[in-house]
């Protein structure tokens, strides 16, 4: 899983207890993930959360993996989703915009963008100030 941890410093404004990143930031990414910065314990400091906005382009794949030690919620802006989760990612979910999704800590999943012509946007929130240095690969044959 390649990942680009290059966080821009310059977008973030520190308000004396407020911080601020106009915009969303610098775009990133993750295992066929695109993200903008959002915030995290690299750039704002946080020490129990991290979130951003997280873009699966047409017909792209969030290869199979698991969150270690966190929970994950997110929600559906555009787009139609499958998830393939559980013990060999034999189970199956599609969810599309409005829909709110919960991940808990451990569960192997892999995310499907059903399109080829649009993306899915979704807003993440994670239960780990960093972000996604606690996610792990998983082999769906493994089980």
């Amino acid at each position: 899983m390649q990942k680009d941890d290059h966080i821009d410093q310059s977008a973030v404004e520190d308000l004396d207890g407020i911080t601020i990143i106009r915009g969303g930031g610098k775009k990133r990414g993750w295992n066929g993930i695109h993200y903008k910065q959002g915030m995290s314990e690299k750039n704002v400091g946080s020490t129990k959360l991290s979130c951003n906005v997280a873009t699966i382009p047409p017909g792209g794949v969030a290869y199979a993996h698991i969150h270690v030690d966190f929970e994950l919620m997110l929600y559906i802006l555009e787009g139609r989703v499958r998830h393939e989760y559980g013990p060999g990612l034999r189970k199956t979910v599609e969810n599309e915009a409005g829909d709110f999704i919960f991940i808990k800590p451990g569960v192997p999943h892999e995310v499907f963008n059903m399109s080829d012509t649009e993306p899915v946007v979704a807003f993440v929130a994670r239960s780990a100030a960093s972000e996604w240095d606690k996610i792990i690969p998983y082999d769906r044959n493994s089980e």
